[in-house]
């Protein structure tokens, strides 16, 4: 159980930078805090290669890249994986999140012949 909430709470920018809360991050950045630019960065990087790769073993063409989740709130690392993967699709900031809600909501626009279901 230890093991668990280590990787799952205390790992990654936690463990590197001693916050979740990504305004904590970029307050730091905004105050010139080098090793957290350099964390952010690299974060923004490894996100930004993980997209990368889906679109290349995907065999489709992408219609957009959709940031979300808790990362999508960072106008800066979403600024960053934009310029790195925008030459891939266009790409959509949503904050938030409520991915399982977005889900749902297209779901029923789908079985409600507002929208057309798209095959990947």
């Amino acid at each position: 159980k230890e093991m668990i909430k280590m990787v799952r709470g205390e790992a990654g920018i936690k463990a590197l930078l001693g916050t979740t809360d990504m305004r904590l991050v970029e307050e730091q950045l905004k105050n010139g805090d080098k090793e957290a630019e350099l964390i952010y960065s690299a974060m923004a990087y490894k996100v930004a290669k993980a997209i990368g790769g889906m679109a290349t073993v995907l065999n489709r063409d992408l219609d957009c890249i959709i940031l979300t989740g808790g990362i999508a709130y960072s106008e800066y690392i979403g600024d960053i994986i934009t310029e790195m993967v925008k030459t891939i699709a266009p790409v959509v900031i949503v904050p938030g999140e409520y991915e399982m809600q977005a889900l749902a909501s297209g779901a029923v626009r789908i079985l409600s012949g507002k929208e057309e279901a798209k095959k990947y």
